[in-house]
């Protein structure tokens, strides 16, 4: 008897080199592919009551469901697809379909790993089997040289032992064929106003870096671009610390988080560019930030929840401000209002696009948790909520790396005011985002508190009605940390 397979795809929206759909096609007579659309991400309510998911994730998720949908039409199949609880719509859909298996997307998320088993014990009290694949990281979690569980807490050790014991193994070709039944209005991809986004919130903002249009074909689209028509991967480490237009990185975090690209994909792109043109350090630094990204989801493996909690995975006992005064505070920096041009500039960014360079995620993520002492898990809970590249592992893990209680033992800060000099010493970015600052040299517009009333005429610029003075004196803040 032919075997019937739902595939359910997750945070995975690709065909190719995509295990968990390659697995269901080689072994099921009828595939029933669905992608469940999850009430709680979109209309959902986060940590401290901010929106669970912001509706640039949700443009970005809705176009990607789309062009995976396009992707299994052209390949003879369909996509069932629903907006629900994936706890109660995927035995459902089993159910349906009279399935004897469904195949999933194993993920290092903890509230995705709750979903996981709830969907396991209604599938096995109806008999259904289920089969779990790993598809997010450059590594393999069964190839690694250490069992999660026991990986090194630091990223040195566990990447040196990774890069000499283990091996990238070769991206799985996207099936021809996947033998799909007729879905009909089944296939249906609700609108954003649906799905609880306001469409108005999502539109495209021409200051932005990159349009990111969500999907596997702008996927591979964007590392076409960047790697071989811009051939940028040559200079990638010398420009990766840039501010502003598409080529100064990579860009391809967001079809990452989402899966429509996977980390081995790329990682053959620079095996390919290296073999045809070039291979230095920047190459490889690439590879390096894929690195950065698996060692993150694999820790989130290890330690789940601690990573939400206060004190981090380390139990580093902060007193974090979290009173009425710092949830105000929090406000100013979540406005982009906080004084301080490049914190402000960076936060505007990422409100206007959904997006900010890994720069000014560090140098936010700082200034909120070492200069301004605020609880940092509003600034992790914020970014999940506006990021369209928002990934749980690599988001939670940045967010308490930079506020000393992750990953990395050392406690370091940023001094923002520093950075801001060093990375945009013409203002040109801080002006970007911060036009109200224009007309300022560079040095005043990085720190405009040093104007005098005088200059302050003469430039055009009314501090505290033009531009907000900042929370506090923050060159002496920086002198005591």
């Amino acid at each position: 008897m032919s075997e019937t397979a739902v595939v359910w795809f997750r945070d995975d929206l690709r065909v190719a080199d995509n295990e968990t759909l390659a697995a269901a096609v080689e072994r099921a007579g009828t595939v029933v592919p669905v992608y469940v659309f999850d009430e709680r991400e979109h209309d959902g309510e986060g940590m401290f009551g901010l929106p669970k998911r912001g509706a640039r994730w949700g443009r970005f998720r809705r176009e990607a469901v789309l062009d995976l949908r396009a992707s299994l039409r052209e390949r003879d199949g369909d996509l069932l697809v629903r907006h629900g609880d994936p706890r109660a719509v995927v035995p459902a859909v089993a159910e349906a379909f009279d399935a004897d298996v469904v195949h999933l997307q194993r993920t290092p998320g903890t509230e995705e790993g709750r979903d996981e088993r709830a969907v396991e014990s209604l599938l096995t009290d109806r008999g259904v089997g289920i089969e779990r694949h790993w598809t997010h990281t450059l590594y393999h979690l069964d190839d690694l040289p250490t069992p999660y569980r026991d990986i090194a807490d630091t990223f040195t050790p566990w990447r040196k032992a990774v890069e000499a014991e283990a091996t990238v193994r070769d991206p799985i070709p996207a099936p021809e064929t996947v033998p799909t039944p007729e879905f009909g209005d089944a296939a249906t991809v609700p609108t954003l106003a649906d799905l609880g986004h306001d469409p108005d919130a999502a539109t495209h903002d021409d200051r932005g870096v990159l349009a990111f249009e969500g999907g596997e074909t702008a996927a591979r689209e964007r590392l076409e671009e960047y790697v071989w028509t811009g051939d940028n991967l040559r200079e990638y480490k010398q420009t990766r610390n840039g501010l502003l237009g598409a080529d100064y990185s990579s860009k391809v975090s967001a079809w990452l988080a989402h899966g429509c690209l996977s980390p081995r994909t790329v990682h053959a792109a620079v095996d390919r560019y290296e073999a045809e043109r070039v291979a230095n350090e920047d190459t490889y630094w690439l590879v390096f930030e894929l690195l950065w990204r698996d060692f993150f989801q694999f820790q989130f493996l290890k330690h789940g929840v601690a990573f939400f909690t206060a004190n981090g995975i380390r139990d580093v006992r902060k007193a974090w401000r979290r009173d009425d005064e710092a949830r105000a505070a929090f406000e100013r920096w979540a406005a982009g209002e906080t004084g301080v041009p490049f914190v402000d500039a960076n936060v505007r960014e990422l409100n206007a696009t959904g997006y900010m360079s890994n720069r000014g995620r560090q140098n936010v993520a700082s200034f909120l948790a070492d200069a301004m002492g605020v609880d940092w898990r509003l600034g992790a809970a914020y970014f999940e909520a506006r990021l369209v590249d928002y990934d749980v592992a690599s988001n939670w893990g940045n967010w308490a790396y930079q506020a000393g209680v992750g990953n990395d033992s050392r406690d370091n800060y940023f001094d923002v005011l520093g950075q801001a000099e060093r990375y945009d010493p013409g203002a040109e970015y801080v002006t970007h985002w911060c036009p109200e600052l224009a007309g300022l040299p560079a040095e005043y517009a990085h720190r405009p508190w040093r104007l005098s009333e005088a200059e302050q005429r003469e430039h055009g610029v009314d501090l505290g009605v033009d531009y907000p003075t900042p929370l506090f004196d923050v060159e002496e803040r920086y002198r005591q940390l």
